[in-house]
């Protein structure tokens, strides 16, 4: 939804910081500008908001900020009379280098600009529409899991290079260090010394406790264990790596911890959504991926006029750059990088579940595109399809889908009689 300049009884730009924001505001019908620096105290934005109420009679007020989530964006999203337009950082750089070569800058010169911003773009920028709360909860509960899964992957890195510089047998242990069963060994016995003095009734027991069955299995690993020479003896080396150990696995517990508690809450938060159904329909979206797929798209169906729209906001669709004799398609730099990863991920998933999206895939393969090209083209065609059914809130049917590509008669189909090459 776009408003003119003329439905707003003020503008304002503002240079949000940490600690303070600048401001700078033009009232309607004014060519007067008033500059103020705004505490970030929750009290001060209140009163400032107020005063705003009052001053206008609680009439729109637009405010362009340099932010599309983040604390200043939550302090002033609960005030009716205020439309929020963030705009991307970049597109204010990019301007401010264009006026001032020089490099100069400062705070209410930002803010200033970022006014000229909104009042000569008014009608071409978006204003910010929040989803409803569970959206909102569902897609910060997803993005947070996604970066304390990254988190967990850094820890079990450190982990594996901390290991192999004292006990290497250690992670012949394991198929992954992130797991309960590691930890667990790695704080009772967390050096070979160790775990070669206790007896080999405890090591049974414990792999028992930790859901190993298969005694031929334990049997190999304690052989190794007591066969295993200590890589080195020197203390210079053991003391801190030691330390280090205890240090990364009580992290990587509290990281897995972590994680299994919002699984829990994604799972949760996703059954109730009115649009779970749809989402969950997807081949090979699962508990992973159908609430990643339902917060990138979210429940406000004004959001993208079209599935081309929906394309370029993931970052899936190409860019075709042209000039003079120069002609040149890459894919898209800027984009949400989360909602990317989703999507992308989960067209490489389905390729195990969907018979047509298996064809596609395998038919780019033959034609020499690799495999990360493939899945992105694949993942560009599976929005279109996923589109639809948001839009129409029906969950998907891909029997339904064949049987439209055979009345299309879609060359996709013809491929698809062709016998398929076996996936690794």
């Amino acid at each position: 939804m776009t408003r003119d300049t003329a439905n707003y009884a003020a503008l304002v730009g503002i240079d949000w910081a940490d600690r303070k924001h600048d401001l700078c505001l033009q009232a309607a019908g004014s060519e007067r500008r008033e500059r103020l620096v705004l505490e970030h105290r929750p009290e001060a934005i209140d009163e400032w908001a107020c005063a705003l109420r009052v001053r206008f009679g609680g009439q729109p007020v637009a405010i362009c900020l340099e932010q599309h989530k983040g604390p200043l964006m939550a302090a002033l999203a609960k005030y009716d009379h205020l439309v929020l337009y963030p705009v991307n950082p970049l597109l204010v750089a990019t301007r401010r280098r264009g006026l001032k070569p020089s490099g100069a800058k400062s705070d209410i010169a930002d803010a200033e600009l970022i006014l000229d911003l909104l009042s000569e773009n008014t009608a071409k920028l978006r204003a910010w529409h929040p989803d409803d709360v569970r959206t909102r909860q569902l897609q910060a509960l997803v993005e947070a899991r996604r970066t304390l899964v990254e988190s967990r992957v850094r820890t079990t890195n450190a982990l594996t290079a901390n290991l192999k510089l004292y006990f290497p047998q250690a992670l012949d242990l394991f198929d992954d260090l992130a797991c309960g069963m590691a930890c667990d060994l790695l704080t009772q016995w967390p050096s070979l010394g160790q775990v070669q003095r206790v007896r080999e009734a405890t090591l049974t027991t414990f792999f028992h406790q930790h859901g190993v069955r298969n005694e031929e299995l334990i049997a190999k690993r304690i052989a190794a264990l007591r066969a295993a020479m200590p890589l080195t003896t020197d203390s210079g080396i053991l003391v801190p790596a030691l330390l280090r150990t205890k240090t990364l696995v009580a992290v990587l517990r509290a990281q897995l911890d972590g994680i299994s508690e919002y699984d829990a809450a994604i799972t949760k938060a996703f059954e109730s959504h009115p649009d779970a159904d749809v989402f969950a329909s997807f081949p090979g979206a699962g508990s992973t991926f159908a609430p990643r797929l339902l917060a990138a798209f979210g429940a406000d169906r004004e959001r993208f006029a079209s599935a081309r729209a929906i394309q370029e906001y993931a970052g899936v669709a190409p860019v075709t750059e042209a000039s003079g004799q120069s002609h040149w398609v890459h894919w898209r730099f800027a984009c949400p990088r989360f909602v990317r990863q989703s999507i992308v991920e989960w067209a490489g998933m389905s390729i195990r579940y969907s018979f047509w999206a298996r064809t596609y895939y395998q038919e780019l393969r033959e034609r020499g595109k690799g495999h990360n090209a493939a899945v992105r083209a694949l993942a560009f065609k599976w929005l279109r399809i996923v589109f639809r059914c948001w839009q129409d809130r029906k969950p998907y049917d891909e029997a339904k889908y064949l049987l439209g590509l055979q009345k299309r008669q879609s060359p996709l189909l013809q491929a698809a009689a062709k016998p398929l090459p076996q996936l690794a």
